[in-house]
C-alpha cells in the first residue's frame, strides 16, 4: 500500500489472516435480538453463529445516530495502529469529504470557501478550510492534537537470538507503563520503503494483524517476590520480544545473508512476512520504520457499553473528534458563507518525546502554513502587519487526553479538581505553564460550550506532584497565539490498553464543531487589549 494513494479498502484487504473464533455461549433468541454484539471488520461475520464478546465494536458509517462518532472512532483507532495509519485514514476521510490535498514543494492555489489539506512525513498533518467571508489579517481558529503514543519501535539492527529463540530488538518511545506490554499479543506496523521495479523507492505502509512477537513474563515459581516486591522489568534486556524458535535453517541463512541489507541486521524471517503482505520481494525491501503494536482491537465495554477499551486512545481520541468537527463543520456549501477566519485542524507527530522533530509542533509547520495561506489569499500583496495581526485574532484549542480520576487512587488528584468520566471536556490548568491555559482562554472557551449546554471540568495537579505537558505551550510560545489546553478524562493513560468514556468521545467532537461554528461571535464580545 502506497501511503501516497493508501485507501481504506487497501488496509482492509492487506491481511488474509483473521481473527480466532470466540467461544460461543448459547444464548435464547430473545436474549440475542436484545443484546446481539455489534461487529466491525476485525471480528468474524456469519449467518449460522451467534458469538459474545467481551467488548462490542461498530460498523463503520459516516451516518451519525444519535448524533454520535463512537462507532467512527472504534474504526479510526482499528485502522490506525501507527502515527503513519492514523494519518494515512485521516488523509482518507479528509479526501473523500472533499478536501483538496495540497503539496508543501509546490505553489499553492487557494480560495475562500475551499477546504485544503497537506501531509508531512506521513505522520503530521495539517487540514483547514477558509470562511468565504475572509480577509487578509483575520483570525485562524485551530485544534491541535498529536498522532503518535508510547510505544515499542525497532532498533535498526533488530535481530538477535537468545538460546533457542529468535529476539527482536526494540527501543521504548516515550513514557510507557512498560510492564502492561508484557503477555500481550503483538505485532509490527508502520511502514518500509520497498525499491520499485525501475529502480525508485515507494514509501509503504505496512500492518501485519496477526499475533506476531510476544513479551512473556517469568513464572512466580523462578520469582517468587514479585508479589511483594513489585515487578520491575529492566527494559533493556527483560522488554526484548520472541518471534520464533530458531531452526538450524534459520541459522544458515542468516550467516549467508549480506551484511549490508536489511535481512542481515533484521531477522530473515520478520523480512519474509512483510515481503508477503506487501507482495514484493524480500531484496526490494531497503529500510523499515516499524511499531510493535498490541492486536486486540479497539471495542465498547463495561456493564452498559458505556466505556471504550483500546490502545492509542492518547491521543488519537483527541485527534479524531477534531478531523471530525472540522470535515462536519463545513460539509454544506453553506456551512463557510457568513464565515470571516480559517478554521483549522494540526495534527503533529513526535509530542511523546518533546515534538522536537521536523513532524513534530517544535516545527513551524502551522505557522507556515498560516504565513502562505495569508500570502495566497492576499495575492502575495500581504500588507504590513497582516500575518502578526491575524495570529493575535487567533485561538488554538491543545487538545490531549486528561486524567480522570481514579476510583483506587483518589488521593492522587487535587481535591477540588477530580475530573470524572461521562462528565465532559476537561480544561487543564498549571500556573507554571505546563499548560497554556489562561483566565481569557478558559473563559472564551467554556462560553463556546455554554452555547451548546455542553459541559466542561477543570484540571490542576496536586502542588506536591510534577505536571505533566502537551503541544499547547509549544504553539502558544512559538507562534504566540492565544491557547486553551483541554481534553477527554481517561484511565490508564499510556497502557498499552486504556479507558475513556464514549459519552466524552461525543462530548468532545460537539464542543470542537461548536469551536469552528460558533468562536467568531464570541470572541468579538471580549476585549482585553
Amino acid at each position: 500500500m502506497a501511503a501516497a494513494s493508501i485507501t481504506r479498502l487497501q488496509i482492509l484487504s492487506s491481511s488474509s489472516s483473521s481473527l480466532s473464533p470466540i467461544k460461543i455461549i448459547k444464548r435464547s433468541s430473545a436474549f440475542l435480538s436484545k443484546n446481539r454484539p455489534i461487529y466491525n471488520h476485525y471480528h468474524h461475520r456469519s449467518s449460522k453463529f451467534h458469538t459474545t464478546l467481551c467488548c462490542s465494536t461498530s460498523n463503520s458509517s459516516r451516518t451519525l445516530e444519535n448524533g454520535s462518532i463512537v462507532g467512527d472512532l472504534l474504526d479510526y483507532l482499528n485502522e490506525s495502529w501507527t502515527q503513519f495509519h492514523a494519518t494515512a485514514e485521516a488523509k482518507r476521510q479528509l479526501i473523500d469529504a472533499g478536501f483538496d490535498l495540497l503539496n508543501e514543494n509546490e505553489e499553492w492555489e487557494l480560495k475562500p470557501g475551499g477546504r485544503y489539506f497537506f501531509t508531512r512525513n506521513m505522520s503530521c498533518l495539517v487540514a483547514f478550510a477558509i470562511g468565504e467571508k475572509y480577509s487578509v489579517g483575520n483570525g485562524f481558529h485551530v485544534i491541535a492534537a498529536h498522532t503518535d503514543s508510547p510505544c515499542l519501535k525497532l532498533k535498526p539492527r533488530s535481530a538477535s537470538s537468545r538460546s533457542s529463540y529468535l529476539m527482536v530488538n526494540v527501543q521504548t518511545y516515550g513514557s510507557g507503563l512498560w510492564h502492561t506490554w508484557f503477555d500481550r499479543d503483538l505485532s509490527v506496523a508502520g511502514r518500509v520503503i520497498v525499491r520499485g521495479s525501475d529502480g525508485s523507492f515507494l514509501h509503504k505502509l505496512v500492518k501485519i494483524k496477526r499475533p506476531l512477537l510476544r513479551i512473556p513474563t517469568l513464572a512466580i515459581h523462578l520469582d517468587r517476590t514479585i508479589n511483594k516486591d513489585g515487578f520491575k522489568p529492566n527494559l533493556e534486556t527483560h522488554l526484548i520480544p520472541l518471534l520464533a524458535t530458531k531452526s538450524e535453517e534459520a541459522s544458515s541463512e542468516t550467516k549467508e545473508t549480506n551484511t549490508e541489507s536489511s535481512k542481515a541486521v533484521h531477522h530473515p524471517l520478520l523480512i519474509q512476512v512483510l515481503s508477503d503482505e506487501l507482495s514484493c520481494s524480500i531484496d526490494d525491501i531497503v529500510s523499515l520504520e516499524l511499531n510493535v503494536c498490541d492486536t486486540q482491537p479497539s471495542c465498547l465495554g463495561g456493564g452498559n457499553n458505556e466505556f471504550i477499551f483500546s490502545g492509542r486512545l492518547d491521543n488519537l481520541a483527541s485527534s479524531y473528534c477534531a478531523l471530525r468537527a472540522l470535515i462536519d463543520s463545513c460539509e454544506a456549501s453553506s456551512d463557510l458563507s457568513n464565515d470571516t477566519a480559517v478554521r483549522m485542524v494540526a495534527l503533529f507527530d513526535n509530542e511523546e518525546v518533546g515534538s522536537g522533530s521536523v513532524q513534530g509542533a517544535g516545527a513551524p509547520t502551522m505557522f507556515q502554513a498560516m504565513k502562505r495561506i495569508a500570502g495566497c489569499l492576499a495575492h502575495n500583496n500581504v500588507n504590513e502587519g497582516a500575518i502578526e495581526r491575524a495570529i493575535r485574532q487567533s485561538f488554538l484549542v491543545s487538545a490531549d487526553m486528561a486524567h480522570g480520576v481514579h476510583p483506587n487512587f483518589m488521593e492522587k488528584h487535587e481535591e477540588h479538581h477530580r475530573p470524572e468520566m461521562q462528565k465532559g471536556l476537561v480544561i487543564k490548568h498549571n500556573a507554571n505553564q505546563r499548560y497554556a491555559t489562561s483566565g481569557v482562554t478558559a473563559f472564551l472557551f467554556k462560553e463556546v460550550g455554554k452555547m451548546h449546554n455542553l459541559p466542561s471540568q477543570e484540571f490542576v495537579v496536586r502542588n506536591d506532584m510534577g505536571c505533566g505537558s502537551t503541544i499547547g505551550p509549544i504553539l502558544a510560545s512559538g507562534a504566540g497565539i492565544r491557547t486553551v489546553d483541554c481534553g477527554i478524562p481517561q484511565l490508564s493513560m499510556h497502557s498499552v490498553r486504556e479507558i475513556c468514556a464514549k459519552e466524552d468521545v461525543d462530548i468532545a467532537y460537539k464542543y470542537f464543531k461548536a469551536f469552528f461554528q460558533n468562536f467568531s461571535s464570541i470572541d468579538k464580545k471580549l476585549q482585553v487589549d
